[in-house]
């Protein structure tokens, strides 16, 4: 029962004294607690609501304080895991194929102009400001509900302050992370000129390769980035759409993807089009991932994290991107200014959270 809280926290585990109040709904479903949170799992007492639009409960009404401990209505490591590997989207990750629409739109795609793609993007997406979750433009209901319950244990003990380990090196009260996918030819040419413009700014990037089909990648390239002190990650295999298809294809693939990153010497990965199925992560040997959204309203595979902050998914740490794709903003929203994106910065920033920028040279 503590044990999401104490690894958030990095705090003492004397300090939280959670259990549970009885046996959990057999089936999962959404409820709130206070007003900045929308949980997704069982519930003691009452079934949980089947939609997010649902008019939905307060747990915060079922809590019950006895004697030092408090008993809870829901599990909160069940609603850390639904949210973080998005156990609550309903979509094709949990048949065994894509969805038929996906994988016509991925078969034509290369005879489509990049007009014909954007009008079919749009209609896809159309209705996107109606989803009720997860909030628009940053969710942060896992960072929300930790918060709620750390405060709940202070309360309960009459304590004010409590040791804990803080979020980020040396009293940083955020961090930002700045990544490139090299999608093309034309993009792979542009690195040079990208790094340039980087270390204009001071800071330096990561940059995903696509190992097979799109370009060449020779070791003088690999070395053209890393010796200039940015970073190389692999992106998926050759971003095509159809990383997880199926599982047999998917273990094949993540099989060739480890070896590029073994070739590479690099601990991180990116799944192309941030397409993902996070129960099979387990076949991928990377230190890190980068393919988990916060919010995902506009992207192919809807769904979203809910957490500004990195976490764990079995052993790959999860840096989830927490702000809006560059190709969505300028695209789709047809948004040429960065009002998004300092948006974006100020919600994370008061959530001492990552701040994770996808921006593409192609």
């Amino acid at each position: 029962m503590n044990s999401e809280l104490v690894q958030y926290f990095r705090c003492p585990e004397q300090y939280l004294r959670f259990a549970l109040r009885g046996p959990l709904s057999s089936t999962s479903g959404y409820f709130r607690v206070a007003d900045n949170v929308t949980c997704y799992g069982g519930y003691f007492g009452r079934k949980p609501a089947e939609h997010p639009d649902e008019v939905l409960f307060d747990a915060l009404n079922d809590i019950v304080s006895e004697h030092g401990t408090i008993y809870l209505p829901f599990m909160p490591s069940q609603v850390a895991d639904n949210l973080q590997s998005e156990k609550y989207v309903n979509d094709w990750r949990g048949t065994e194929s894509m969805s038929l629409l996906a994988s016509l739109y991925y078969l034509s795609r290369p005879f489509l102009s990049v007009g014909v793609r954007r009008l079919l993007q749009k209609l896809y997406l159309s209705g996107w400001e109606d989803l009720p979750f997860p909030r628009w433009p940053v969710d942060c209901s896992l960072d929300n509900l930790f918060r709620h319950l750390l405060l709940l244990s202070l309360k309960t003990k009459s304590v004010d302050p409590i040791p804990f380990i803080w979020f980020w090196p040396e009293g940083a009260s955020s961090c930002a992370i700045m990544t490139h996918d090299v999608e093309s030819t034309l993009g792979q040419g542009f690195c040079t000129k990208l790094m340039d413009i980087d270390d204009s700014f001071g800071f330096k990037a990561s940059f995903q390769i696509v190992p097979e089909e799109r370009y060449m990648v020779t070791p003088d390239f690999l070395a053209s980035i890393r010796s200039r002190g940015f970073e190389v990650a692999v992106h998926d295999l050759n971003h095509d759409g159809h990383l997880y298809r199926n599982k047999e294809q998917f273990l094949e693939r993540a099989a060739r993807i480890n070896s590029y990153g073994q070739k590479y010497e690099t601990e991180g990965f990116r799944a192309g089009v941030l397409y993902r199925k996070q129960v099979w992560y387990e076949a991928l040997k990377f230190s890190y991932d980068m393919s988990v959204p916060n919010v995902a309203r506009l992207d192919p595979q809807r769904g979203g994290c809910c957490t500004v902050m990195p976490y764990f998914l079995g052993e790959i740490l999860e840096l989830p991107v927490t702000t809006v794709q560059d190709y969505t903003l300028f695209y789709i929203l047809n948004d040429y200014s960065i009002d998004l994106w300092k948006l974006h910065a100020d919600t994370i920033m008061q959530n001492h959270g990552l701040l994770s920028f996808i921006v593409h040279q192609d």
